[in-house]
């Protein structure tokens, strides 16, 4: 068969432009995808960070083997940063508020990396933290995984993970798991089952393009780990080491120093777990053509080196906010490359979706940028984007513990919503790196002009739909029954957590039905109080008769179809016990 000339051009010219490119001269269109991120691993948490102490060299040689971003950005805390990533949106516009108080529920109607790539013919898993809703319709596999294996809430020995929580020094051994919303029983030490079950993802589907999210819940408390990493430093003097450097560093009391020896023992165990895995790559021969990212969702939340940053998790300052990022795709990108444009978390759905040839999520504001301009030196025009951060329980706070960093300036509020342009902070990152010295009241012009751009994202972002009218748990529903409403997604009280007498309720859309209730508390009731349940203006109760009893069952109890703030309580003595959990069985 002959091909017209004007036939062979176009084939000819499309033929050089795709080779070209290196980025996009690859024998498979749709590489496989590594997400990697850690659990509180601050900045200075790694060797390759100037750390003196901790051993990370799979790390250290992945960084060498990369595209290093510089300066890096994630949200203060970890459900905010986790919905951002999977989202390429501001958390607030997906539902996260909190981390726990029934605000780390992401709504269903976000559309994350899994859900895009699957579309595009990958198979996707999550293996570690999730921590974006236990509940259906927000778990991993509503949202676009075909595999999880996860603890619940924000960390194993939490309140919110009911299969752990009671095992307190061991929480982080021989867990209980969620393996695709089925309890399991695993052997061994988290991190490490963790890292397995990716491995055996990733073997049985070496053939097609794959997603793997590993989502360490190390080093975040409680900080345990093996003794035989923890044998490594356990007489070193974390603090020592930096005589001679001029850079400001926080002083460590005794518990400060016996906490970073931990870390740094759960950090060198991580980083034997991504040896494994990146040679499981090698073996299959499968390295050249999966992209891999490295990164932690926010600062150290004990004091420790970062790198002279000021402040810790939980903080907008720079040791809050700022995390290292590695990029390696061997047949697509330069290798040992520093780039000092701003980004962020926001941008790692955008810069995936670019990649691996995937569309982006329609008909919604993606906050975030791709990245790949940058990786192949190529200009941007967003490269002094404003950044806006900000960390209070519940709802943000203007003006505290909220920030904008834009054009190397960062605007920072630590005071009230009323405060005078003098009351803020004002720092110069290309001068002082540090936030050492307030520039505010030199350049009062400047921090207003900041300020209305933190007060612009500001507003738009506290009108979001998804937290006017915040996601709801689905009760009944045949993809989860029976449910277990748990601590971590309680609201009610500022501040709950695993008190006894404290007002809480759990945000629910309720099927019609009957349902059998198991209700569990923290320590065993006492006989002849009344068990309640609210939902509307429906009211349910039973006098209890078993004394000393740490469960009680309601049976048969009915429900019409509504919304509804769920609240149990246990009144007795002029008390009223909120429950540990409730677990939920529609029965017809």
């Amino acid at each position: 068969m002959r091909l017209k000339i004007g036939n062979i051009f176009v084939l000819a010219c499309s033929c050089l432009l795709l080779c070209s490119v290196k980025g996009f001269a690859q024998e498979k269109p749709h590489p496989n995808v590594i997400l990697i991120m850690t659990d509180d691993q601050g900045y200075g948490d790694l060797g390759i960070t100037g750390n003196p102490h901790v051993q990370t060299p799979v790390i250290d040689e992945f960084a060498a083997e990369s595209v290093r971003f510089n300066n890096f950005y994630v949200s203060p805390v970890c459900a905010p940063t986790r919905s951002s990533l999977l989202t390429g949106r501001y958390s607030l516009r997906t539902g996260i508020r909190d981390t726990y108080n029934g605000g780390a529920i992401m709504a269903s109607s976000e559309v994350t990396i899994a859900e895009i790539l699957k579309q595009g013919g990958y198979k996707t898993g999550v293996f570690g933290k999730w921590h974006l809703g236990d509940n259906y319709p927000s778990r991993p596999n509503d949202q676009g995984f075909d595999e999880s294996l996860i603890h619940l809430s924000g960390g194993m020995g939490q309140v919110g993970d009911i299969t752990t929580y009671f095992k307190g020094d061991r929480s982080y051994f021989d867990p209980v798991l969620w393996h695709n919303n089925k309890k399991e029983a695993y052997n061994g030490y988290c991190s490490d089952i963790f890292t397995e079950e990716a491995i055996v993802f990733v073997e049985k589907n070496k053939d097609s393009p794959f997603f793997c999210y590993l989502s360490f819940n190390a080093p975040h408390t409680p900080l345990q780990v093996p003794e035989k990493y923890y044998q490594k430093y356990k007489d070193i003097d974390p603090a020592s080491g930096f005589e001679d450097d001029s850079r400001p560093f926080s002083k460590m009391t005794e518990k400060d120093k016996e906490d970073a020896r931990k870390v740094y023992a759960m950090v060198s165990n991580i980083d034997d777990n991504l040896g494994k895995l990146f040679k499981k790559l090698d073996d299959l021969n499968i390295s050249d053509n999966t992209l891999v990212i490295f990164m932690t969702d926010n600062g150290p939340q004990q004091t420790r080196y970062v790198g002279g940053m000021r402040g810790r998790k939980g903080t907008v300052y720079q040791g809050g906010v700022r995390v290292p990022f590695y990029v390696r795709h061997p047949s697509s990108f330069e290798k040992n490359i520093d780039i000092e444009t701003m980004a962020s978390h926001i941008d790692v759905l955008p810069t995936i979706a670019q990649v691996c040839n995937v569309d982006l999520p329609k008909e919604r504001t993606i906050d975030g940028k791709s990245l790949l301009p940058l990786i192949m030196d190529k200009e941007v025009d967003w490269g002094n984007r404003p950044m806006f951060f900000y960390w209070t329980r519940r709802y943000p706070e203007p003006y505290f513990n909220m920030a904008l960093q834009k054009g190397g300036y960062k605007l920072v509020g630590k005071t009230n919503y009323n405060a005078p342009i003098k009351d803020f902070e004002l720092f110069d990152l290309v001068k002082d790196p540090y936030e050492q010295n307030n520039i505010v009241l030199e350049n009062k012009n400047l921090a207003k002009d900041l300020k209305a751009e933190l007060d612009g994202i500001y507003n738009e972002l506290i009108a979001s739909e998804n937290l006017i009218d915040q996601p709801r748990i689905i009760v009944g529903s045949e993809q989860e029954n029976p449910i277990i409403l748990n601590r971590n997604d309680a609201g009610g009280q500022r501040g709950i957590w695993d008190q006894e007498e404290i007002y809480g309720k759990w945000r629910v859309s309720m099927e019609k039905g009957h349902y059998n209730i198991k209700i569990k508390f923290i320590k065993p009731v006492k006989a002849n109080g009344k068990m309640y349940i609210e939902a509307n203006t429906l009211v349910k109760q039973m006098v209890n008769k078993k004394e000393d009893t740490d469960i009680i069952e309601m049976k048969n109890v009915f429900f019409p179809k509504m919304d509804c703030d769920l609240i149990p309580f246990y009144a007795i003595d002029s008390k009223n016990i909120f429950p540990f959990w409730v677990e939920m069985q529609k029965i017809d």
